[in-house]
């Protein structure tokens, strides 16, 4: 920003540039939110349970052999606590999904007839300012936790399905996956950092700027003002010069 821009047409472009940011978060999540939840959804609906196995009354009464093989394979089922913790984790995440898309689904169509508009002062109309708290909380929900919450849906999906057949199978998947989710963590982290640090930058700037504006301004100021009082002072010499030069005439 340069010093002989009007402070208007700066305001402006500031305000510009942060309905574009908000609308590329907005878009971002209608995308992520809609695809996770979709996958969540077919992953609980979808997915095959083996129910508790009974014996019948005429095999308990005919053999003990065949009775106890099938009293046997109750163990062989999903614990009910494993159950418990993915329907808990699959409804929060597409409970979380879901109100980032609501979100983004109700602010977007605004922010969108603004960025149609060919007039600079229609920035004003849109409520991305207003709601700019909503925008970062939809941005969070569905970057931040609902990603990190798939994660965790994959690795108790794998528990569930590959319980019963191979728990080494299940115990591989979550060793991929605790990894990635803890890489997620970081890079999370250290994204956000930056971020600050390069907002942070920003203002700084800003207010160099506005700080030289300033400056400027208040040197024109005062060298229109010794103007004025060099230019108020030959008037008066003059007019003086001028009484005195009547009177020695009369």
């Amino acid at each position: 920003m340069t010093t002989n821009q009007h402070p208007s047409a700066t305001h402006t472009e500031v305000l510009w540039r942060r309905l574009y940011l908000s609308r590329a978060k907005l878009k971002a999540v209608s995308r992520t939110s809609a695809l996770l939840s979709g996958f969540a959804m077919v992953a609980i609906v979808e997915i095959q349970v083996d129910t508790p196995k009974t014996t019948t009354p005429g095999k308990s009464q005919n053999g003990g052999g065949s009775g106890g093989s099938g009293d046997g394979s109750d163990s062989d089922n999903v614990p009910d606590a494993l159950l418990v913790v993915f329907g808990v984790c699959t409804t929060l995440l597409v409970t979380v999904h879901l109100i980032a898309l609501m979100i983004s689904t109700c602010i977007l169509p605004s922010m969108e007839a603004v960025t149609s508009e060919v007039s600079h002062q229609a920035v004003s109309e849109s409520p991305h300012e207003k709601m700019r708290h909503c925008v970062e909380m939809a941005w969070i929900c569905s970057t931040g936790v609902g990603i990190l919450l798939f994660m965790v849906e994959i690795a108790l999906l794998a528990w569930v399905k590959f319980n019963a057949v191979s728990p080494n199978a299940a115990v591989a998947s979550t060793a991929v996956v605790v990894p990635a989710a803890l890489l997620f963590v970081v890079f999370s982290l250290l994204f956000y950092r930056r971020l600050l640090a390069h907002k942070h930058e920003r203002h700084e700037e800003g207010l160099r700027a506005l700080q030289a504006m300033a400056t400027d301004i208040s040197r024109r100021s005062r060298t229109q003002g010794s103007l004025r009082v060099q230019l108020v002072g030959k008037w008066t010499f003059n007019e003086r010069d001028l009484h005195q030069r009547s009177a020695v005439r009369i």
